[in-house]
C-alpha cells in the first residue's frame, strides 16, 4: 500500500513539473520567444528567451542598449579604456562592467561575465566578428551594423530583439519631443552649412555628407546641409556618411555657417584663423561651433548633447527673459 502511495506521489510530482515546464514554456510564447533575429552577417540567431544579461562587444553599441534600458552587465570599451563621455555615468549607474578595450577582445572576461545573449558589431574599430565561433560557444550572439542606420533605427532593431519594443519607442517619441521643441525656439542662421570632423593640415578631414546621421539631426532641426563634392574623396574605404577630404580641398566649401565635431574652443579659434581657412564664409561670418564635446558617434545620449548645443547657440529670447531698456 506504502509503495502504491509513493508512486502516485511520484507519478503527481513528475505530472506538475510536466505541466510547469508546459506553462512556462506557453509564457514565452505568448510574449513572442523564442524570437528570431537576422543579423547582419546574413545569418540567423534564435533567442530562446528575454535576455536578463547582455554582453556588448561593441562600444558604439552600448549607448543603445543602455538608452533602451537593456540589462547590459558588462562592454568592451573605446580603445583608451573608457567608455563614451556621453553616457558613462549611466553605465556605471548601471554596475556595466568594462571587459576589454575595442580591438582587444579578451574571451576569459566574456565567459565570466556569464552573459545569456552577445551583441557584435559587423563593422568598425569596435568589432568583434572575427571572435564569433567562440563568442556563439559562450551564448546566443546577434550581429548588427550601427554604420548605416540612426540610432532611432538601431534601438529598434535591438528593441525588437530584446523584448523592449516599448522602450525604444518611448525614448525615440522623448527624442522627436525634444526636436519639435528646440525647433520652436530657434533661430538659424541663413545660408547652408556643413559639418567637418577638423584634423588640420597635412591629413584627411571627413565632411559629413547630407544622408548622415549628423546631417539629418540638423535637417530635423531646420538646417540646410551642404554637400561635399563626392570627387574629393581620398579614402579608400568609401561611406555614405562622409566625404574623407584631404586639407586643401576645405577651401571649395561654400556653407554659410560650419559644425565641427568634438571640437572645443581653442580648436575653432585654430579653424577660424587657419591661414587656408579663414576666408571660408563661415570663417568671414565667425559662425564656426562646436556640436559638442562627443558628437563623433550619435547615439541617444550625444544626439541628444547636440541639440541643446544648438538650442543653446541659437535660442530667441522670450520676452520675458529678453533685457529690459532701463536693464540694459
Amino acid at each position: 500500500m506504502n509503495v502504491c502511495r509513493e508512486k502516485q506521489r511520484h507519478w503527481f510530482k513528475s505530472v506538475m513539473w510536466a505541466l510547469g515546464l508546459v506553462m512556462f514554456a506557453g509564457q514565452c510564447v505568448a510574449q513572442g520567444w523564442p524570437r528570431t533575429f537576422h543579423n547582419a552577417d546574413d545569418t540567423v540567431t534564435s533567442i530562446p528567451q528575454q535576455p536578463k544579461r547582455i554582453l556588448s562587444t561593441a562600444v558604439s553599441v552600448t549607448g543603445t542598449l543602455l538608452a533602451i534600458d537593456a540589462p547590459v552587465v558588462a562592454s568592451a570599451t573605446a580603445v583608451n579604456g573608457q567608455f563614451f563621455g556621453q553616457w558613462q555615468d549611466v553605465a556605471k549607474a548601471k554596475k556595466v562592467a568594462k571587459v576589454w578595450p575595442a580591438g582587444s577582445v579578451d574571451l576569459e572576461q566574456a565567459w565570466a561575465a556569464a552573459p545569456d545573449l552577445i551583441v557584435v558589431s559587423i563593422n568598425g574599430a569596435d568589432s568583434a566578428r572575427a571572435q564569433l565561433a567562440d563568442l556563439q560557444a559562450i551564448a546566443p550572439v546577434i550581429v548588427v551594423n550601427y554604420g548605416n542606420q540612426t540610432w532611432q533605427d538601431l534601438a529598434r532593431q535591438l528593441g525588437d530583439a530584446l523584448g523592449l519594443e516599448q522602450q525604444a519607442a518611448a525614448r525615440i517619441a522623448g527624442f522627436d519631443a525634444l526636436i519639435a521643441s528646440t525647433r520652436t525656439r530657434i533661430r538659424l542662421p541663413e545660408g547652408q552649412a556643413n559639418i567637418i570632423n577638423f584634423n588640420g593640415p597635412g591629413t584627411v578631414n571627413p565632411v559629413a555628407t547630407p544622408e548622415s546621421v549628423h546631417a539629418r539631426l540638423l535637417q530635423s532641426l531646420g538646417f540646410t546641409l551642404e554637400a561635399p563634392d563626392p570627387a574629393w574623396q581620398s579614402h579608400l574605404t568609401r561611406s555614405g556618411d562622409f566625404i574623407w577630404v584631404e586639407y586643401e580641398n576645405l577651401t571649395q566649401l561654400k556653407a554659410e555657417t560650419t559644425f565641427l565635431l568634438s571640437a572645443s574652443d581653442v580648436r575653432i579659434d585654430e579653424f577660424i584663423n587657419d591661414p587656408l581657412l579663414q576666408r571660408l564664409p563661415s570663417s568671414r561670418a565667425r559662425q564656426v561651433y562646436s556640436l559638442g564635446p562627443h558628437a563623433f558617434r550619435v547615439d541617444f545620449y550625444s544626439a541628444s548633447e547636440m541639440v541643446k548645443a544648438i538650442a543653446d547657440r541659437f535660442v530667441v529670447e522670450t520676452p520675458s527673459a529678453a533685457a529690459t531698456p532701463e536693464a540694459r
